[in-house]
């Protein structure tokens, strides 16, 4: 090697998750497998669910191969009796919780009671039941935190999606009162509100073959020129958990390029 060379450097996450339990509620695909192994990858235990058991057992099993120690249940998050189930189950099997990520969607996009009652179920209620079942490991913790996935869909009106928007709206709003309310526990509760994420056969993807038209649309409207990635709303919910955000709660992070900005 010569003097003007140096040897490859490894990529490392660029924190230190050794020692946290995570759960991670919905987690089979796009951003909720990305932040569970982005967790993982930085060295902390994990435990899953989600309700496809062929999608769970594919992340529980690329979980398994960065050596730390992963558990995955299959819940139905509109459940209430599965959400305590698996909450349980993940305390027993990681020996506790740090970090709670409420991540799944109802996708509630029409305006039947159907719609409207998948996103209460699932964007809400699974949080708010989740966070009550946690309550009590996180309560032991000494770096505390829940995490809930929101939108940016909460921040101006939807013609197409007033469900979905309503409920993350909600959610939005909870993460300041749940933020209050657990603040002298010295736990932290923060939103992640995403943009128009881009994974493999996710909603965006889908309308890029399907719609490419409302594709195109939609990201001449994103400033940073390109779709995020389950990727960037990964790397924020690792910063949010960390030591390096821990005076700050009741927040919702917007990840989306920029694209609020233009409503």
């Amino acid at each position: 090697m010569s003097p003007m060379q140096t040897a490859p450097q490894e990529k490392r996450p660029p924190f230190d998750f050794r020692g946290y339990r995570v759960v991670v509620a919905g987690a089979s695909k796009g951003i909720g497998r990305s932040i569970a192994l982005a967790f993982a990858g930085a060295g902390a235990s994990v435990s899953i669910c989600a309700r496809g058991q062929a999608a769970l057992g594919t992340v529980a099993y690329e979980l398994a191969t960065l050596g730390v120690t992963a558990h995955a249940q299959r819940c139905d998050l509109a459940d209430p009796g599965a959400i305590i189930e698996f909450i349980d189950a993940s305390a027993a099997a990681l020996g506790g919780i740090d970090v709670l990520v409420n991540n799944a969607s109802g996708y509630g996009f029409g305006e039947g009671d159907d719609a409207w009652l998948a996103d209460f179920n699932v964007d809400l209620m699974a949080a708010v039941r989740a966070s009550r079942a946690a309550l009590p490991h996180l309560a032991k913790s000494e770096h505390a935190s829940i995490l809930h996935t929101s939108s940016i869909a909460a921040l101006h009106p939807r013609p197409t999606t007033p469900p979905y928007g309503a409920m993350k709206a909600a959610l939005s709003h909870y993460t300041t009162s749940q933020a209050l309310t657990l603040a002298g526990q010295r736990i932290r509760v923060n939103a992640i509100a995403p943009g128009s994420i881009e994974f493999a056969d996710g909603l965006w993807d889908r309308c890029k073959r399907e719609d490419p038209a409302r594709y195109a649309t939609v990201l001449a409207k994103i400033p940073f020129g390109r779709y995020g990635t389950p990727d960037d709303v990964a790397h924020a919910a690792l910063f949010l958990a960390s030591p390096w955000a821990g005076w700050i709660t009741g927040q919702t992070i917007c990840v989306d390029g920029g694209q609020q900005l233009n409503g």
